[in-house]
């Protein structure tokens, strides 16, 4: 006699007995039980093939040992949260904002990601998987907001707001999410990082990488911010110090002994959020602000906030507790590689480094529809082509074009174009680098009754806004950066 499965009770698979008699055959045996004298008639055949399904059902899947042999398609599309289950699952309905305020309702698991989310709306919305795209969290009443990281649960996000607060998720881009990995040296100036004793004094482009995501050893990161006292509207300028344990201050000038350090705030049990309005709603002594809000918080008066005299000094802090943030919880921040139909982790610093540069390196610019230009019929002129470009803002001011560029993340080459609102003539390139966001004006020249645009005063010229955009995606030339990513308004 054959074994029975592992976790299978006895019995299962067996006919149930009819009413008011013994079992006479097995579910599954050639000819059906007699009929008892005076009893009711046996299941019809339909009712037994439904119990037998539904007994099998209890049976639980055996894994596959081999599950890269028959991997689905959209392995690297969906993960496995969103599959369906022989299990039902709660749903809830969220919904999801895009640049220009436009909202999509979406019905999706209890237990469902931040990543996955942005998986369904790339599906939806057929754009194209670059892993830069974010789904970001704004809490409208504090001006506060935040990237949330691709492993944290919507719906735990969504509990910690308030009730009378309307908070709001948007769907965007956000290019810096993984450019520590390609270039970790830019992020942390030489005068506010320290690294341990032993480590050499020339430290590598991979060892910093390898440092940050070591469990064992972590870098020092220092310099004065500014922290708003609790309970006041004063700023007081205090030297920090960041370690693995949490952040801390100094109450005697820049000592870093012991007995001169006072705990500030650990960050298991809060969250990061960037200043949206600067010195508008805090009061705070420059627009560079940052705060931690713990969990399930009651409101303002529990919010830690701090700020930085400059932007790269603003970025560095909150790309290092980003980091020890991550590192320090179970869902740790590694390097990944997604080139092939399957994600894998890469744990070696070196391979996470290559991989990192080669991403970089080999950006895809998206091809645009250029029109016809040997004297043929065009429906449209040259001043008119570029509005139907991505990367083209119609009307916007200097402030809104660096509040764009800021969401889409400070990394060197992100760009838009836009009208210039001193000259109405003229355009402007919106530009970052360098954590910093430049300004270059786009002068139209007319040359022989023929109209050209240059960036130089006229030593390049380009008959369209498209030709001088796609130059400078291939061509430094003026600027102190190759345009590599466009800033865009998408619609859901």
């Amino acid at each position: 006699m054959a074994a029975p499965l592992p976790g299978v009770p006895p019995g299962a698979g067996r006919a149930e007995e009819p009413a008011g008699g013994s079992p006479r055959g097995t579910a599954g045996s050639p000819c059906p039980p007699p009929r008892p004298p005076g009893g009711d008639p046996p299941p019809s055949p339909p009712d037994r093939r439904k119990k037998k399904d539904d007994s099998i059902l209890g049976i639980p899947s055996i894994p596959n040992p081999f599950p890269e042999l028959c991997c689905s398609p959209f392995a690297s599309v969906l993960s496995a949260s969103l599959l369906p289950k022989a299990t039902s699952r709660k749903k809830q309905v969220i919904k999801v904002y895009s640049e220009d305020d436009t909202s999509r309702a979406l019905e999706v698991p209890s237990d469902i990601t931040a990543r996955d989310v942005c998986q369904l709306l790339i599906l939806k919305n057929h754009y194209i998987d670059d892993h830069s795209w974010t789904l970001f969290e704004q809490l409208t009443q504090t001006g506060l907001g935040r990237a949330i990281e691709d492993h944290e649960l919507v719906m735990e996000v969504q509990s910690n707001w308030v009730m009378e607060e309307e908070n709001k998720l948007y769907f965007r881009k956000n290019y810096a999410k993984y450019e520590f990995f390609k270039n970790p040296l830019s992020f942390f100036p030489d005068h506010m990082i320290s690294f341990p004793s032993e480590t050499n004094a020339a430290v590598s482009h991979s060892g910093v990488l390898q440092m940050f995501l070591s469990s064992s050893t972590y870098p020092e990161i220092h310099g004065f911010l500014h922290a708003k006292e609790q309970g006041k509207k004063s700023w007081k300028k205090l030297y920090f110090l960041l370690r693995r344990s949490g952040l801390y201050f100094s109450t005697k000038g820049t000592s870093k002994e012991p007995r001169h350090l006072q705990f500030f705030c650990e960050f298991s049990n809060s969250d990061m959020y960037m200043s949206l309005t600067g010195k508008k709603i805090s009061g705070a002594p420059t627009n560079y602000g940052f705060c931690f809000k713990p969990n399930k918080s009651g409101g303002t008066r529990d919010l830690k906030q701090l700020c930085a005299d400059d932007e790269q000094s603003r970025t560095c802090w909150m790309t290092a507790i980003r980091l020890l943030k991550r590192s320090v919880s179970e869902n740790s921040l590694v390097a990944m590689d997604f080139s092939g139909h399957k994600s894998r982790i890469i744990e070696n610093p070196t391979e996470a480094l290559s991989v990192a540069v080669e991403e970089g390196l080999a950006w895809r610019r998206r091809g645009c529809l250029r029109l016809n230009s040997h004297g043929s019929p065009i429906a449209m002129s040259n001043m008119a082509i570029h509005r139907s470009q991505s990367w083209f803002h119609h009307k916007i001011s200097r402030e809104e074009a660096q509040r764009l560029i800021l969401q889409h993340g400070l990394v060197d080459g992100v760009f838009l174009v836009r009208d210039s609102q001193s000259n109405p003539k003229t355009f402007v390139l919106s530009l970052s680098h360098g954590l910093k966001i430049k300004h270059f004006q786009i002068v139209p020249l007319e040359d022989d009754g023929k109209l050209f645009y240059t960036l130089d005063d006229g030593h390049t010229r380009f008959t369209d806004l498209i030709q001088l955009v796609e130059f400078y995606q291939l061509n430094k030339g003026v600027l102190p950066c190759k345009l590599k990513h466009y800033c865009a308004r998408i619609a859901l």
